[in-house]
């Protein structure tokens, strides 16, 4: 018999059930955690400090910050705690929690890169029209859009997973994400979920190929400048960027649309783990 009782707990994916390599675990996710959450806090520091940073550029860039010791903090630490207890549980209010903040703090890194890649091509593309066109009153509203957008999608996600029953509280990861939670449902309620899912899959597509044409245009214009110094210039303001979008699109592609399978896989986990922690790094 199936049941259809909803679980107080459940049981994450353990890295390995060898005490000492949990021990390992849990000192490289100490490492990246610091190293992660002391760079993204220096950064938050500089720029409110630093009234010469108080432009455009560097409001997003503050923002990200924010957003990446979020989508951090909501994942590594309850991963090191049961790697040092020795633990998989986690409580089923924890990991509601942890569903709602990731989603949150995911999506608004997500649209924001994609409000930063409209800042470059201004700037790159139109020099002379930037401070008209990406003024300090515009980035607060699209900054306010964007973390607005985003609680309602951790919202919508987070109800509807947490609508369904649930057969089985063995979760195939090493953190509560909604496909592997999906998996144990009882009832055909969680095709509303993918169907959620499949909706808003198609918005995140469409900033994809609004980045994807927008770095077209910009490279465009790189190749025109006449200096080599001002060509090398231009891509160094674009590179993280873009190397940050290409890592959380082709990881969490990876992840999201492989197809199902009832076995967890090495090379899914690590790839939820290049997805989830180093976008943040």
């Amino acid at each position: 018999m199936l049941n259809l009782t909803t679980p107080t707990e459940f049981l994450l994916l353990e890295f390995s059930q060898v005490y000492k390599l949990q021990i390992l675990h849990f000192l490289l996710f100490l490492a990246m955690y610091i190293v992660s959450l002391a760079a993204n806090i220096f950064i938050v520091i500089v720029i409110i400090m630093d009234h010469r940073l108080h432009s455009p550029m560097y409001l997003f860039l503050m923002n990200l910050a924010l957003m990446d010791i979020g989508s951090i903090s909501v994942i590594v630490p309850k991963s090191m705690v049961n790697s040092l207890m020795n633990s998989r549980l986690i409580s089923y209010s924890e990991c509601i929690a942890q569903v709602f903040f990731f989603l949150f703090f995911e999506t608004s890194e997500y649209f924001l890169l994609t409000v930063m890649a409209h800042d470059r091509h201004v700037a790159i593309c139109n020099p002379l029209q930037y401070e008209t066109v990406i003024k300090k009153e515009a980035c607060i509203q699209m900054v306010a859009i964007v973390w607005i957008v985003s609680l309602l999608y951790a919202i919508l996600h987070t109800s509807g997973t947490f609508s369904i029953r649930f057969c089985s509280n063995k979760v195939d990861q090493f953190f509560c994400e909604i496909p592997k939670l999906l998996k144990l449902s009882c009832s055909d309620l969680y095709l509303v979920e993918v169907g959620f899912l499949a909706f808003c899959g198609i918005i995140i597509f469409g900033c994809f190929v609004f980045v994807a044409a927008t770095y077209v245009w910009i490279f465009t214009a790189v190749l025109k400048i006449p200096s080599v110094h001002g060509q090398k210039k231009a891509i160094r303001t674009c590179f993280p960027h873009l190397s940050v979008f290409s890592l959380m699109m082709s990881t969490g592609l990876f992840v999201y649309l492989r197809p199902p399978s009832n076995t967890s896989s090495d090379l899914e986990l690590t790839f939820a783990v290049i997805y989830a922690i180093l976008p943040p790094m």
